[in-house]
């Protein structure tokens, strides 16, 4: 079954805590591809990532660059899966149908907006379901991520 992991940020935003994510994943050796919901939120993405940091580099790229699969850290407003990702990170409410093409999903979302949070609960409840393993995470105060 697939772990599917539910991020509520509360005291960072998501230009912060996604680069953090996406280190950690590297670091285990995981492909990981991130989906937004447009194209434009793409280009937003990849500009975080080449800027969140001056002393770190994470290697991505679009879906819309050449060879996609080489791209450890993949950018799509898409369900595809090019570079072979056994992360996938869902941000803006983004969707697939196939969660259990991957050992762990990723939900992003921003516990501040209301309307954010609805898509997200019936992701929760699509998982749990489907027998997926769910956990929530919520982060404290110093943005740390806590398992509840």
């Amino acid at each position: 079954m697939t772990e599917v992991l539910f991020y509520h940020l509360q005291n960072r935003p998501l230009d912060a805590a996604l680069p953090q994510l996406l280190e950690k994943c590297l670091e285990r050796g995981w492909r990981c591809t991130v989906q937004a919901t447009s194209p434009e939120r793409v280009e937003a993405l990849e500009q975080i990532l080449w800027t969140y940091d001056d002393a770190s580099f994470l290697p991505h790229g679009t879906d819309r660059q050449p060879e996609p699969a080489r791209q450890p850290i993949l950018l799509t407003a898409d369900e595809s899966n090019p570079n072979g990702a056994v992360t996938r990170f869902l941000i803006d409410g983004a969707a697939i149908a196939d969660v259990g093409a991957y050992q762990r999903v990723i939900h992003l979302f921003d516990g501040n907006d209301s309307e954010a949070v609805e898509p997200v609960r019936e992701a929760w409840r699509r998982a749990r379901a489907e027998g997926h393993e769910v956990t929530y995470w919520q982060q404290d105060p110093n943005g740390r991520w806590q398992r509840r």
